[in-house]
């Protein structure tokens, strides 16, 4: 490394995948700046998992690609040095026994983000990484004889590599508002457009503000657009909200309906009972109304499904809440089951950036090395995390992407 330069590296923010370039680096020898900022470094790392952070998921490495879609072969190479079992080894190299939780997610046992945190910037402090915080990088330009000046609020700076990992636009109030894209644009990368993910869903109809604070464990969601086919699906649970859909699911699609230019045109077609096909349902409605008579319909339902749902499952099918079973005709009984298997509602929108988990879009993938993290645009110039377009399902999807990516950069420089 030149020696006119006062760093070998400068990592331009100290979030998840800033923090673990930092490390690999320093620990390779290489004299590191992590600048951050905000005040406090890994900021949305705390906020994460309702302050549980979910580091990453139970699954082997072509589970975490599938969970990026088209976009997840870029991660193969940053995976096969760093996956999900080498992400618990590593926390729990720095004092972070971990657990497994049913839905395949795995958190620290102490259900604590701040643990999760300060493993990090132990380990962070023991590689002899220089942390700035309070200190936002205002330009960075190359050098004519090679490396990087890079401007910050308070100093003028030279480096020989840089590392991007600003994050994206989600959580604004961490301070990720997309700084790290204006510096790929300005070495000439294309910027796939940005839009919220993993973000709540907003709803039309006034109904389902009834509904607020119910839990559905399994569900099947599909947004659909003008055409037959569905744009995205997902299976997972919903939380009915006063805005709209929380939740697992509801997150996993969101992408789809922030993505599209008329959201507010879309419709979330819901299933209320994926175990159950149409026909099973029906024989289970038939069979009870007709051994059960004298309860009220809704009793009945709420066999299956929550009692304020079904009550609305009917009051949508015109007919009356306090309706007995007996007596059920076949047309209506159809038209309750065709609502439980394809509950349908018109979507407003998302709650934007401000609830988003994570951005979706970013530096353009063809422009990047999946081996080295390295720019095709410019040498030296390195990208991980959030700022690439690589966007997953809820699950600590994410973070493995962000551990594994800041890695690989890390690694190189």
């Amino acid at each position: 490394m030149p020696e006119q330069h006062d760093y070998d590296a400068i990592i331009i923010g100290a979030g998840a995948a800033g923090l673990m370039a930092g490390i690999h680096a320093a620990e390779r020898g290489r004299r590191v700046l992590l600048l951050e900022k905000a005040r406090k470094p890994g900021v949305k790392i705390l906020m994460s998992g309702g302050t549980r952070c979910n580091i990453t998921h139970d699954c082997d490495n072509r589970g975490i690609v599938a969970a990026f879609g088209a976009n997840g072969k870029f991660l193969h190479s940053a995976l096969a040095g760093f996956g999900p079992r080498d992400v618990v080894a590593f926390f729990q190299g720095e004092g972070v026994a971990t657990k497994i939780e049913d839905t395949g997610k795995i958190f620290p046992i102490s259900d604590r983000a701040l643990d999760v945190l300060n493993a990090l910037l132990r380990r962070l402090e023991r590689s002899g990484v220089t942390p700035a915080l309070s200190e936002p990088v205002r330009d960075v330009q190359p050098l004519t004889g090679g490396g990087f000046r890079v401007s910050t609020e308070k100093r003028s700076l030279t480096t020989a590599k840089v590392i991007v990992t600003t994050g994206g636009l989600s959580f604004p109030g961490c301070g990720t508002t997309g700084d790290g894209y204006g510096f790929a644009r300005q070495f000439g990368h294309t910027i796939v457009p940005t839009r919220p993910a993993l973000v709540p869903l907003t709803t039309q109809p006034a109904w389902v503000k009834n509904l607020q604070g119910i839990t559905m464990p399994d569900i099947t969601l599909k947004v659909f657009g003008e055409g037959p086919k569905p744009l995205t699906s997902r299976r997972g649970s919903v939380l009915f909200a006063h805005f709209g859909l929380t939740g697992p699911a509801p997150l996993d699609v969101s992408r789809a309906v922030s993505g599209h230019p008329q959201p507010a045109t879309l419709v979330l077609e819901v299933d209320l009972l994926p175990d159950l096909s149409e026909p099973q349902f029906d024989s289970f409605v038939q069979a009870e109304t007709l051994a059960h008579g004298k309860q009220l319909l809704a009793v009945v339902l709420a066999g299956k499904i929550p009692r304020r749902i079904a009550d609305q499952i009917l009051t949508l099918c015109d007919l009356p809440t306090d309706r007995k079973s007996a007596a059920l005709s076949k047309i209506d009984r159809q038209k309750i089951v065709s609502t439980v298997k394809h509950l349908r509602i018109p979507l407003r929108g998302t709650l934007g950036y401000e609830k988003a988990e994570v951005t979706a879009g970013g530096v353009c993938l063809d422009e990047v090395d999946s081996r080295t993290m390295q720019s095709k645009r410019m040498p030296h110039l390195y990208f991980a995390g959030e700022v690439l377009d690589l966007d997953g399902w809820i699950g600590g999807y994410n973070f493995q992407s962000a551990w594994s990516t800041g890695r690989q950069a890390g690694l190189q420089v």
